[in-house]
């Protein structure tokens, strides 16, 4: 693995436990960009706010600016019924303007930090799987389609 990417100076690491730890407004603005990129960019229906983010030990990570903008945000969920203690990270999504500066990459080891040494799956857009390989991920099942774009299964 690599050295742990750093958030760029004008951007702050946050992370709620539950969505009661955040203020509306900054949910409101992560599901927007979420809606901009999964929806809108890569032209995908689906329903997003699909309630996870409601469930006792949902966590949220995102990287905001002191205007508060939102650079980054993924979620972390609770998949006990699969697996006693295993989590999932999904919905992993970064700003157009913010691309390529490290800052899903600072999210994701972040991530990782936060379930310390769980068990962790995620179904990786399949042209992500080398990156997601960076951070320990391997993949563990076949390619399948979810709501029409390639993803892998995914495990560390």
């Amino acid at each position: 693995m690599n050295a742990s990417p750093a958030l760029p100076t004008e951007l702050t690491l946050r992370v709620a436990r539950g969505l009661d730890e955040m203020p509306a407004r900054v949910f409101y603005r992560i599901a927007k960009l979420r809606q901009e990129v999964f929806a809108l960019e890569q032209d995908c229906l689906y329903l997003d706010l699909d309630g996870r983010d409601l469930e006792a030990g949902a966590i949220q990570l995102w990287a905001e600016s002191a205007g508060g903008g939102i650079a980054a945000s993924l979620r972390i969920l609770p998949e006990d019924s699969q697996e006693p203690g295993l989590v999932s990270i999904g919905r992993v999504v970064t700003a157009p303007e913010w691309r390529g500066r490290g800052i899903a990459a600072a999210l994701v080891e972040a991530a990782i930090g936060e379930v310390a040494g769980r068990p962790i799956l995620i179904h990786a857009q399949s042209y992500l799987t080398e990156w997601y390989a960076r951070f320990g991920f391997a993949q563990t099942g076949p390619e399948f389609l979810e709501d029409g774009i390639p993803h892998t299964p995914m495990r560390r």
